[in-house]
This record gives structure tokens, C-alpha cells and sequence, in this order.
């Protein structure tokens, strides 16, 4: 290891635990972050500031429908609308169990075969849409905004960073270029639409039937105490298991990723106060690094650990893919070097706020260990134990070998 990258693990470490933890940095140890020749702090508006956002009282009582809220970020949009002291009803098809809150009114229709029957002649404030679906999605949307278009003042559609199809600008912002069926590389007519056109082609729908009263807000990795897909999850959950760590690169590729809690509270924060437009939901504001996100979860835990820091082109030939065995991380490609370098001054101002790192990182590692015993050994994302022995055996066998090789 060369002074530079001592130097660079030193700093990021400092940073990264520091800003994990919620504590203040001296000016001159706060890591600087460099988008495109600007420079600013890493970090955010401080967890008080954020908290006080969080906190502080709804600015009006709204009547809210959820078309959702059973599954991932549904029950989070509820808990906190009600906490506000919000009317709130929800719509799905009634098949999972849900553990409704007092006062949550449950309305039940199949969106697959358009029936809306349950919501005629009620009208809301605001509804938000959180349709996941990707094939379905620009149809449901469409029979949605039929149904709802005289019945609610604003519509909030759950979309995606995936809708773009160029992020070639650092800093990237919400108005970078979307993906169109013309510019969809591979996808033909009559084909299921793939996950990001899908998320841009009912984001147009929404807009076509509720003009400047639609609301769209593109998260990017959604993570946090809940998610089942745990491709966030592995990180807390492997850094608490300890040992000698497979990380990805050489710790300076950025990430940026949205607390499901921070996402949900937003956006209900925003239908109180009916903010329309186009918004990001990724943080924190200006992004860290994947050192700085590492070595903030390991401040979160107390057992022995080593990192092994492996290129990407080793990775490559081994095939550890990013994002899939190597969660969260992307490095930059040629039109998508702003994938985690977005711009979020317009979130910022319309009130989005970050949690702390270290609070992300316990509620998962929380949620992940109130699973069963068997689901906790099974993780959905990320390299298997076994797996990340062979890669790193692989890794350190190549080190020694030009050693080996000028003996």
C-alpha cells in the first residue's frame, strides 16, 4: 500500500465514521467531495436539522390515499401519515396481511383487471402511487389517473433512478435525459417493457392526466429496515460478521442510496404541502464514497475485521458482478458516470432530509436478525460466505505471484 492510499483509507475512515455516527468533523479533517471541479463537504444538514424537518408538525391535516401500502414502502408512507395526524386510506387487493393502524381506512380492488369500483365518488387530497410493477406499470398508471383524475388534487407516482437513459453529467440531476421506446437499446415492440422504460412511460401518464398537479419522485436504491431484497443488507450483515472483507475498487467510486424511512416521510411531507414537479430521492446530499459508506458501518460494530480493496478488472475476470455481488457499488461507465453523483439542491430545498448512516445501518442489521434463523442465513444479494473465500484466495494468490516471480 502506497502513502497515497494510506493517506486516502485514513482520511475516508475518519470521514466516513464521523458523518456515520452523526458527529461533527473538524473543518480540516471533513473529507472534500470533487463533482466536475466543484467542490463541497460530503455531508448534509446536520442529523438535528434533519430531525427537526422530521418532526415538526404537519403543516395541514390532509385526506391521503395509498394505492399500496402492504409492501415495502407502504406501511412506512402509513405509519408516518398517521403519526401526523393524517386521514388515510389504502387501496390494494387485500391479500397481505397487514397490520393496520387505528384509524387507516382499507379499501380493496385488483389493479390487474382495472377495478376501482371501491374509490367511486370519494375524493383525496393527494394519492400516492406505488406501483412497482415494471411490465404493468404505464397501464396501471393510466387506469389509475382515469379513475382518480376528478377525485384527488395531487398524484405522487413512486418512479426510479432507472428511467434514464443518459447520466453522462456530473453532477447528474433530475432532468437528465429518460429513456424512450426509440432510445431503449434492445427493446421491440411488443415486448415487456424493461424495468426503467417501463417507470418513464407511466411517469408520463401521470403527467398527461394531472398536468402540474403530478408529483414524481425517482429514488435510487431503496434501503433500510424492511427491505427483503438486501442489497444493502449485505453490508451491515457481512462488516458484523467480521474477518477479512471483500470490497470493491480502490474505495473511491461514489454511492448514493435513500433510507426507506427518509423516502416515505418526504413524500408525505410533500403532499401536505402539494409540491408538484420532478424530484430525485437519493443521499445524502452530495453522495460518499464506498469507503466512506464501509468503514461508517463498521463504526456501528465492534468485532476484528480486514478489508482486502480488490480492482474491479479482477472482479471482472471473476465475475463478481456490481450491484449484484458487490451491492450498491457502481462504478462509472461510459453515459452513466452521474449513477451516484446527483445534484439534490431541488430535494434539498422542497425539504427531503438523511438520516444518519449509522441509524440506517442498525435498523437494518435490527430488522435483518428478527428474521428467521433460516432467512437470516440467506441472503438475497451479495457474495455467498463460500464464495468470498474463493475470490479472495484468488486475490491474494495473484499478489504473490509477481513476488513469486522476481524471487
Amino acid at each position: 500500500m502506497n502513502t497515497d492510499r494510506r493517506t486516502f483509507i485514513r482520511t475516508t475512515a475518519i470521514a466516513g465514521s464521523g458523518a456515520a455516527l452523526g458527529l461533527g468533523i473538524a473543518a480540516d479533517a471533513a473529507a472534500e467531495t470533487s463533482y466536475g471541479g466543484q467542490t463541497s463537504s460530503s455531508e448534509t444538514t446536520s442529523p438535528a436539522a434533519s430531525t427537526a424537518h422530521r418532526t415538526s408538525p404537519a403543516s395541514r391535516r390532509i385526506r391521503l390515499l395509498i394505492l399500496g401500502g402492504t409492501g415495502f414502502i407502504g406501511p412506512h408512507q402509513v405509519r408516518y401519515a398517521v403519526e401526523r395526524g393524517h386521514e388515510v386510506t389504502t387501496f390494494n387487493r387485500g391479500r397481505t396481511a397487514h397490520a393496520s393502524l387505528t384509524g387507516v381506512e382499507e379499501l380493496t380492488g385488483d389493479r390487474a383487471v382495472n377495478d376501482y369500483a371501491s374509490l367511486r365518488g370519494r375524493s383525496w387530497d393527494a394519492v400516492i402511487d406505488n406501483s412497482a410493477s415494471a411490465a404493468t406499470a404505464p397501464q396501471w398508471v393510466r387506469e389509475a389517473s382515469a379513475a382518480l383524475k376528478d377525485a384527488v388534487g395531487q398524484y405522487l407516482f413512486i418512479s426510479t433512478r432507472s428511467v434514464y437513459r443518459d447520466l453522462s453529467m456530473v453532477p447528474a440531476t433530475v432532468d437528465a435525459p429518460l429513456l424512450t421506446p426509440e432510445t431503449t437499446e434492445g427493446w421491440r415492440e411488443g415486448q415487456p417493457y424493461p424495468y426503467g422504460l417501463a417507470k418513464a412511460l407511466a411517469e408520463g401518464e401521470a403527467q398527461k392526466a394531472f398536468g402540474e398537479r403530478a408529483t414524481i419522485v425517482r429514488p435510487g436504491l431503496i434501503v433500510g429496515p424492511g427491505d427483503e431484497t438486501d442489497r444493502f443488507t449485505y453490508w451491515p450483515v457481512r462488516i458484523a460478521r467480521g474477518g477479512e472483507i471483500l470490497v470493491p475498487g480502490d474505495g473511491t467510486d461514489r454511492v448514493q442510496v435513500i433510507d426507506v424511512r427518509d423516502l416515505c416521510e418526504w413524500c408525505i411531507r410533500l403532499c401536505e404541502l402539494h409540491t408538484f414537479g420532478r424530484f430525485m430521492a437519493v443521499g445524502p446530499l452530495h453522495g460518499r464514497s464506498i469507503a466512506e459508506m464501509v468503514y461508517g458501518i463498521a463504526a456501528v460494530t465492534d468485532v476484528p475485521l480486514s478489508w482486502s480493496w480488490v480492482p474491479r478488472e479482477f472482479l471482472t475476470q471473476h465475475r463478481v458482478r456490481p450491484y449484484a455481488e458487490m451491492p450498491v457499488w457502481q462504478p462509472p461507465t461510459p453515459g452513466n458516470e452521474g449513477f451516484a453523483r446527483f445534484d439534490l439542491s431541488r430535494e434539498v430545498a422542497a425539504g427531503l432530509t438523511f438520516r444518519t448512516l449509522a441509524d440506517t445501518a442498525q435498523a437494518t442489521l435490527a430488522h435483518h436478525r428478527s428474521r428467521p434463523a433460516e432467512r437470516q442465513a440467506r441472503l438475497r444479494a451479495g457474495l455467498t460466505p463460500e464464495r468470498e473465500v474463493e475470490v479472495l484466495a484468488a486475490w491474494q494468490a495473484a499478489r504473490a505471484a509477481p513476488a513469486r516471480g522476481g524471487a
